[in-house]
Order: structure tokens, then sequence, then C-alpha cells
């Protein structure tokens, strides 16, 4: 039987910080060690010692320490994806710059957050992450999804177009909401449901289009028509 402190227990979020500045990966450790809902499993200063933790333990999570002039090193994202499947990466960087960032989740990374940040937005970041959701600023999340679906492609996708005649009215309203980057509250009062049936019907959206979450379902979005990238 399933008690309530075993519930808790597998709720938390499950953490490893790949960080190659001491200090500052023991702070970032420090620091959300001290969320009741976070537990870090493991924290790196070298990519193989990483690897050999992800590897060992699945986390959920993966913050790793990256900038520009680091820039080879992100080819190496997907070996963490290789690692754990299911962990989501989240880059924390100095550099505020969009291409880097761009390149970045091409290669895996689930959201990228300013060192300059505060730390309740380093929480939030990785809370969103954790839900499938990105994390980027909005000017970079447009351009690489119009990087990744060009609004100039003529040609449709059978495949897509079959998925697309599965959804609901109701459904495709929710996408479309979901293109302008409302959170399931703000969907849920924009159409005047509840955050559950959003919940549901994200869900079935899901099914039908065969995406693993919320970005790629922005992608499937932008690529067919179904949402309007934001400018």
């Amino acid at each position: 039987m399933r008690t309530k402190a075993t519930a808790e227990i597998t709720e938390r979020i499950r953490i490893i910080v790949l960080e190659e500045y001491e200090i500052f990966r023991k702070g970032v450790c420090l620091l959300l060690s001290q969320q009741k809902n976070f537990e870090i499993v493991g924290d790196a200063g070298e990519w193989d010692q990483a690897l050999t933790m992800i590897l060992r333990e699945q986390p959920d999570i993966v913050i790793v320490g990256l900038d520009p002039e680091d820039s080879e090193k992100i080819d190496l994202l997907p070996e963490i994806s290789n690692a754990a499947e299911t962990a989501k990466i989240l880059i924390i960087s100095k550099a505020n710059d969009r291409e880097f960032h761009s390149k970045a989740v091409r290669f895996g990374a689930s959201g990228v957050l300013s060192e300059d940040k505060s730390a309740e937005m380093l929480v939030k970041a990785i809370a969103c992450v954790n839900e499938g959701e990105v994390w980027l600023d909005r000017f970079t999340t447009a351009s690489l999804l119009r990087e990744l679906s060009p609004r100039n492609s003529t040609v449709k996708q059978d495949p897509d177009e079959r998925k697309i005649a599965y959804l609901t009215e109701r459904e495709r309203e929710v996408i479309e909401q979901v293109g302008k980057g409302l959170k399931n509250k703000q969907i849920a009062e924009a159409l005047f449901i509840s955050e559950i049936t959003v919940h549901h019907h994200l869900t079935s959206i899901y099914s039908k289009l065969e995406v693993a979450d919320r970005f790629e379902l922005l992608i499937f979005a932008y690529r067919n028509r179904l949402a309007e990238i934001p400018r």
C-alpha cells in the first residue's frame, strides 16, 4: 500500500548539477537542496564523471553550466539524453546569446537560463522544464520555432494531416492558446474551463499528434498553422 510519505518522495524532482567551477556548483546545490520538492542526487565538475552519475541515478533534471566559449560541449548534450532518456536538460549560462541558446535547444536542452537571474527564477525554470515546457526568452523561442518550422513551406505532410483530423474543435482552441505562450491556468480562464480539463485536453492532444511535450506540440502547431508564431 502506498503511504503518504512514499508519495511525497516519488514526487520529488531529482537533480544532477554539472558545472566546472566548484564554488558556483556547490552554491546551486545548496540553494536547490533547500526546496522541499527537489533532491540533489549528484554534482560533478567533469563531463565523464557527470555522465557516469547520470547513467546510474537517472535524474529528472540535469543542470549544466555552459557558455559560448565552451560551445563545442553543446555537441555533447545528446550524451546526457542517451544516458538518461527521460532527463530534461537546463543550461545555466552567463551569456544572453540567442544563437547560442537556440543551438543548445537543438542539441537537446529544454531551456537556457542566464546566471544573472534570481534564485526564484531558477526554481521556476526547473519546475517548468520538468513539466515538459521549454524555458527560453520569448524572442529566442520565436526565432528557434521559425527555424524549425519555416512558414514558407507549401508542402503539407500527409501524416500530420491525418493526425490533425482527429482533433476536436476544443482541442484546436487549446493548441491555439498554447501557441500564445499561455500556461494551463491562463488557458482555463481564457476558455472558461477548469485546469483539470485543460490537462485532459493536452493529454489527448499529445496522444493524437504523437508529441512528447509542450515544446514538440508548439513545433507541430506552428508548422501546421494551428497557432501563430509570436512576434
